[in-house]
């Protein structure tokens, strides 16, 4: 790739994401877009985000209905660069306490409900603890909007990328290889967001030596 053509970046419609805004963050952050249902055309992509609101199982199904869960689960396992967001991240683990299907598997571990006492879903403003990635040192302390009301509780600590505390820590980023996710929205945190996305998706293109 040409250091100064631009990352194309697919992003997964699979009826439940905020794909307008995500759309928009990666624009501003100096990448090609495309949202797309079809494998073969975000197959064409140098790196995937996967997004998505709403209910894991639902989100399971879709991406089932859709032959896009084979893709994404391909995806990354040719070691090719897969962001989930919110959502996206949750469904990348194996299974969910929200329903019974299965996730991808793509990371080892589970998405677990807050514990009883706390409101949820958790809405609105938090920070970045650190975890094992580097990516989000810069990021510590800064505020991020989230809207979950399940968590990523992943088998291995070194796949924590960064921790945030809400009645305990519980990890708000992942990094294994050449996945990333993120629990929050950057794409909706105003500029520490969309500087955090950047860097994140600096750090992909050096993964793969798109420079």
């Amino acid at each position: 790739m040409n250091p100064k053509e631009a990352m194309k970046v697919g992003i997964v419609d699979y009826r439940m994401g905020n794909l307008a805004s995500v759309s928009k963050a990666l624009q501003k952050s100096g990448v090609e877009p495309l949202v797309s249902d079809q494998a073969a055309q975000l197959e064409e992509s140098d790196l995937v985000v996967l997004p998505g609101v709403g209910n894991f199982a639902a989100g399971i199904m879709n991406l089932n209905e859709l032959s896009l869960a084979d893709f994404v689960i391909e995806w990354a396992g040719a070691g090719r660069p897969l962001l989930g967001i919110c959502m996206g991240m949750q469904l990348l683990f194996d299974e969910s306490d929200e329903g019974s299907a299965k996730g991808l598997g793509i990371l080892p571990g589970r998405v677990e409900k807050f514990k009883p006492g706390l409101t949820v879903p958790h809405m609105g403003w938090n920070t970045l603890k650190a975890g094992g990635s580097p990516v989000f040192e810069e990021a510590v302390g800064e505020y991020f909007y989230f809207v979950h009301s399940y968590y990523c509780a992943p088998d291995n600590e070194s796949d924590v990328a960064a921790w945030t505390d809400y009645g305990g820590d519980f990890a708000s980023a992942v990094h294994s290889g050449k996945v990333h996710g993120v629990q929050f929205h950057p794409e909706k945190s105003s500029d520490g967001g969309l500087a955090l996305l950047a860097k994140i998706l600096e750090e992909m293109r050096a993964e793969t030596q798109l420079q």
